[in-house]
């Protein structure tokens, strides 16, 4: 590739990088829609959740529920009492979104072959907002405020928000006493509608559970490893996310399930999340900028993406963890 074409296909990327950009180097208005539409297309989890266009980096939103009866017996031509009138639970949810960023090398091949098909731009996009999404999830889940991993730190993720209701399986593999202990232990106001909760959980616990209901001698049975039939529990499915972790250290001197002496048990602990998904609030910064630099020995371009972003239960009484479970 020579000079000329070198600085062409430079010039051309530059061109294509400053179509997308605002002032600054912030995305025009339609294309942070479009970017944010892209993020929710490759998250498994950012595509179950509430995502929220912020107007500023931190953001109230009001929250109004009945938790108690509204209804009561009524007399014709008589009003009810002051103390018979209901009043709503008010409240504000605070999203606080926090910085983060992300660089993405393009070769001059790869820029090359894109100006050529004329899709560039897209190309770009695409690949910011697959690596800014697997990474979005993975903060969402496992952020931890008091991490030694300073991206993980940002913030708390579902998995330490989650403390309301919780139930340890003590070190066992997921059965469906424990899906039981997790519906029993939630508030039942939560599960009228059933059909809008799911089970949170990593890929390999749901596979487990697959692989438990196929064992059963039923007609039905061959249809969990033949076919991809949602696995189910009281009508509830049971959502696999690949970033879920499968790797959390068992509570300090917690002991090991019973095992015979060819079977060792991992010390390794996952987690569950019983919520309706909807509940999920994700709150993305609409500013969202797009810079790039030149790596004239590498030869890339250095496209790097900076946003803001967090993550909250609109209610995480609604919420039910399922912890200290074996993988």
């Amino acid at each position: 590739m020579g000079v000329t074409s070198n600085r062409s296909i430079l010039n051309k990327a530059d061109v294509a990088i400053s179509e997308l950009q605002d002032g600054g180097g912030y995305l025009l208005p339609a294309q942070a829609h479009k970017f944010m539409l892209l993020l929710i297309e490759q998250s498994e989890l950012m595509g179950m959740a509430t995502v929220v266009p912020m107007q500023a980096p931190r953001q109230q939103t009001p929250k109004l529920k009945f938790g108690q009866r509204i209804l009561r017996a009524g007399k014709e031509g008589t009003r009810l009492s002051d103390a018979e009138r209901a009043r709503p639970d008010f409240s504000f949810m605070e999203l606080d979104a926090r910085l983060f960023k992300a660089e993405v090398d393009l070769s001059d091949e790869v820029l090359e072959d894109s100006i050529e098909r004329g899709d560039l731009r897209q190309t770009i996009m695409d690949l910011i907002a697959e690596a800014i999404a697997r990474d979005m999830e993975e903060v969402i889940i496992r952020g931890d405020k008091t991490s030694a991993d300073p991206f993980l730190a940002q913030l708390d993720g579902l998995l330490v928000q989650t403390v309301s209701h919780v139930v340890d399986a003590g070190g066992a593999v997921l059965t469906k006493d424990i899906l039981l202990d997790s519906l029993t232990a939630m508030p039942s106001q939560y599960l009228r509608i059933k059909k809008a909760m799911a089970y949170l959980c990593s890929v390999n616990t749901e596979l487990s559970y697959r692989n438990t209901l196929a064992e059963r001698a039923t007609v039905g049975g061959d249809r969990w490893i033949e076919q991809d039939a949602p696995v189910m529990y009281s009508g509830i499915p049971i959502r696999s996310i690949p970033l879920f972790p499968e790797n959390i250290e068992p509570p300090a001197g917690a002991p090991d399930p019973v095992a015979g002496p060819a079977l060792p048990i991992s010390r390794n602990r996952t987690t569950i999340i019983l919520a309706n998904p909807k509940n999920l609030q994700v709150g993305i910064y609409r500013k969202v900028r797009i810079e790039t630099w030149r790596d004239i020995s590498a030869g890339v371009l250095r496209v790097v993406a900076t946003l803001r972003f967090d993550a909250r239960w609109a209610d995480e009484y609604g919420t039910c963890k399922i912890a200290n479970l074996s993988t």
